[in-house]
């Protein structure tokens, strides 16, 4: 299961579909596969604090009861949806001290889970 203490990422969690293309060495004809994900936009502290979790599967309950994600950070079939700059906003806190928050956007795979039942 996802850690209860990391949920808060998935509050403004997009649904996406990732067009993978095939590998050069695959035999099929060049067509490009399709794969469900959720594209997340959290600041930089708490993307270091999901890095570990990079390239495991987790479950999740809640909204995405259901579902496994996997945080996408270091594969090459995904390179186009490693994790990058997701910009910067600046804000000011009420002393009236200036300050900025910066963001990372990444992908998590989206999977079903299946779960098997005894009968």
């Amino acid at each position: 299961m996802w850690p209860e203490e990391l949920k808060g990422i998935f509050d403004g969690a997009e649904e996406v579909m990732l067009d993978i293309p095939r590998s050069e060495r695959d035999a099929a004809p060049a067509a490009s596969t399709q794969r469900a994900a959720l594209r997340i936009r959290i600041t930089e502290e708490d993307f270091q604090r999901i890095w570990p979790l990079a390239e495991k599967r987790y479950r999740l309950d809640g909204r995405f009861a259901g579902k496994a994600v996997t945080l996408i950070v270091n594969n090459p079939h995904y390179h186009a949806w490693h994790p990058a700059d997701g910009g910067t906003e600046e804000a000011t806190a009420d002393s009236g001290v200036s300050y900025r928050i910066k963001y990372i956007t990444a992908h998590m795979l989206l999977d079903d889970v299946r779960e098997e039942v005894a009968a």
